[in-house]
């Protein structure tokens, strides 16, 4: 494979000495980008982009061709692997993605199976071509849902303001549940390995909706699964580390726990205090967060205030990796992101003085 141009993002996710503290953002490639609209177009539908490893490359690398980013991440979605486990997945217009046979039925849940690799052969073609179209210009992130995160979909049948249908399986029929999340597991493992495989240089674990569980829930139906998954993963490939990184968005209070789980870096939402996150963690894992996704809509002056406080909340030395708390809003403007990028390059210098 070719050499990395560069690989400061790798090297923070382990702690390495590095020359400034590198950025990438959640939802990088998306609607806010003029570019990546006009290739939804053309595709014809988000899950066209998807299914495309040619459109998949192509808007992988257009934020990268706007901003000085650096990292990839791989364009796909996390209920990809509940389609392929034959749920049905579509995406209505106005509503966001569904699923035509959501998980409610006790013989439905008892025949679930892993999903099937070959189903998902579209998306390891994409990491193979994204893997060469950068051309050793920065890394690639893979990435996949936590298997809690992606039950709450199975289960309510699309995105929920209560997640009220999987709440009362998880306090009701635990074992129903359970049985989900072991198939999710299996799945997950096996997906992240095969894009590594593929050429993935790091992955992340999405636990989106982890936050929405009380607290001893959370290490029973979230936490442990995603264990069970670090410790599945190929930790190694073209002959170095391969990085993983867990985020559960509102996981704050868990910070501990999460840290002892295996992975390299813990994810933050922008409700943490990054400097009281890192005194937690201390040397145990590095931290990746965590700017509040609408302070974009800020004019760039606020924006790079906001900016110097996270690189000032860290402190000195190498482990943080900066990008937003979550995903970056399809309102935010394009030229605000880029005064980010630009800030945390410039600002972030003096803390990484040999």
């Amino acid at each position: 494979m070719t050499q990395l141009s560069n690989d400061t993002f790798l090297r923070a996710l382990l702690k390495e000495p590095v020359e400034y503290t590198p950025i990438w953002m959640m939802r990088q490639a998306g609607r806010y980008l003029p570019e990546y609209r006009a290739s939804r177009a053309r595709a014809g539908s988000f899950m066209g982009l998807c299914t495309s490893p040619d459109f998949a490359t192509e808007v992988t690398l257009q934020p990268l061709e706007r901003f000085p980013l650096d990292a990839a991440i791989l364009f796909s979605d996390i209920l990809t692997v509940p389609d392929a486990m034959g749920l049905g997945l579509y995406f209505a217009e106005g509503e966001g993605p569904r699923f035509e046979r959501p998980l409610r039925d006790e013989a439905a849940i008892r025949t679930l199976q892993p999903a099937p690799l070959d189903k998902l052969q579209y998306v390891f073609d994409a990491v193979a071509s994204i893997r060469k179209a950068l051309n050793g210009r920065v890394p690639l992130i893979g990435f996949s849902g936590s298997p809690f995160t992606l039950a709450c979909y199975m289960v309510e049948g699309g995105g929920s303001a209560d997640f009220r249908h999987v709440k009362a399986m998880l306090y009701s029929r635990p074992e129903l549940l359970h049985h989900i999340l072991e198939m999710n597991a299996r799945s997950v493992t096996a997906y992240l390995n095969a894009q590594i495989d593929a050429g993935a240089q790091a992955v992340q674990i999405f636990d989106t909706w982890g936050g929405a569980l009380s607290h001893a829930a959370y290490k029973e139906f979230s936490l442990a699964y995603m264990q069970r998954i670090v410790a599945g993963l190929k930790r190694e490939s073209d002959g170095r580390r391969v990085p993983v990184i867990v985020f559960t968005k509102n996981g704050g209070q868990w910070l501990e726990d999460i840290a002892a789980i295996g992975a390299d870096c813990v994810g933050l939402d922008w409700t943490a205090d990054i400097g009281l996150a890192r005194a937690r963690v201390g040397d145990k894992v590095a931290l990746q967060g965590n700017f509040d996704p609408n302070a974009l809509f800020a004019e760039p002056a606020a924006i790079e205030r906001e900016a110097a406080r996270i690189l000032q909340g860290y402190g000195s030395g190498s482990g943080h990796v900066f990008n937003l708390g979550h995903g970056i809003s399809q309102f935010a403007d394009p030229a605000h992101a880029g005064a980010l990028v630009e800030a945390v390059h410039r600002l972030s210098r003096p803390y990484h003085c040999q």
